[in-house]
Formats: structure tokens, sequence, C-alpha cells
């Protein structure tokens, strides 16, 4: 379900994002939920395969994440793909809209992980990859993996 790293607990990490995009910068947010939808987060049930970030008006939102309708909510659960409004203070804000507004550039949720009892997230600030930047990273991934491989199979 979560691992734990550094204090705190994973509850899902965008995998995507780091085969398709650079990421030149990463910022902490929190994030503004329904009970229910925390309810579901602690059991897993949520998706950033496809998520990005929005800003519009001085506001930051997670479009596209999904989070599972939770089991035992029944009239409390909201719509699973809903926009949903990140936290992070207003000059922050602005300096990542300027930032986007350069080309190329793209703000996509990395990972989603429980900071004590705050859900928190991950962004991160990233340069779209070309096809051949994608071939280079699985090629060295593959290599790295082989080189693992054969360290194991040694000792």
């Amino acid at each position: 379900m979560a691992e734990k790293k550094g204090g705190n607990k994973i509850i899902a990490q965008n995998k995507k994002a780091y085969h398709d995009y650079f990421v030149d910068e990463k910022y902490e947010a929190g994030i503004e939920l329904f009970g229910t939808e925390v309810k579901s987060l602690r059991a897993g049930n949520v998706n950033l395969k496809d998520s990005y970030c929005d800003i519009k008006d001085g506001e930051i939102f997670v479009v596209g994440m999904h989070v599972s309708p939770y089991e035992h909510g029944n009239i409390f659960n909201r719509d699973p793909l809903r926009k949903r409004k990140l936290l992070m203070h207003k000059r922050e804000i602005m300096k990542l809209h300027g930032l986007v507004a350069q080309k190329g550039m793209a703000l996509v949720p990395l990972s989603l992980y429980f900071s004590g009892s705050r859900v928190k997230v991950e962004v991160g600030l990233c340069r779209g990859k070309k096809l051949y930047d994608k071939r280079d990273t699985i090629a060295k991934h593959d290599a790295d993996r082989e080189i693992e491989r054969r360290m194991k199979d040694r000792g």
C-alpha cells in the first residue's frame, strides 16, 4: 500500500512523470480534501498518472487526479476526478505562474504522501522530454538494472 520515506508515508507516486519530463524543481504543497477522500487515500485508492497542475486567479489546482470513492461514504463521496485546490504561499504560486509561462514548462504532481496526519503533494516544475531523451532514459535504466543483476549473481 504505502511505504515510509524520511518520516513520510508515501501514498502514490507518478512514475510516468519521470518518464515524460525532466524535473527541474520540486515543491511541497498541502491539498484541500474532504473526509471521505482522506479515508480513501489511507486505503491507497488514488491515481496520479494523467494529472497536472493548473494556475487560475492566483490559485493552484490539481486536475485529473483520481481518488476512488470511499466504500462506506454514501452521500458524502465527491466526484473522483474533481479539481482539488493546492495550498501554497501566494508568492510561490506567482513564481510558478511566471515559470510555467515559459515555453515547455509544466507543473506535474510527482507524489502524494502523509506528513504526520496531513496529506501533502510534491509538485514538480518540469520540462518535456523528446522521444530520443526517453529512449536514453530507458537505456540507462536497463543498463543499471543489468549491472545490479550481475552484482547479485556474483555475490
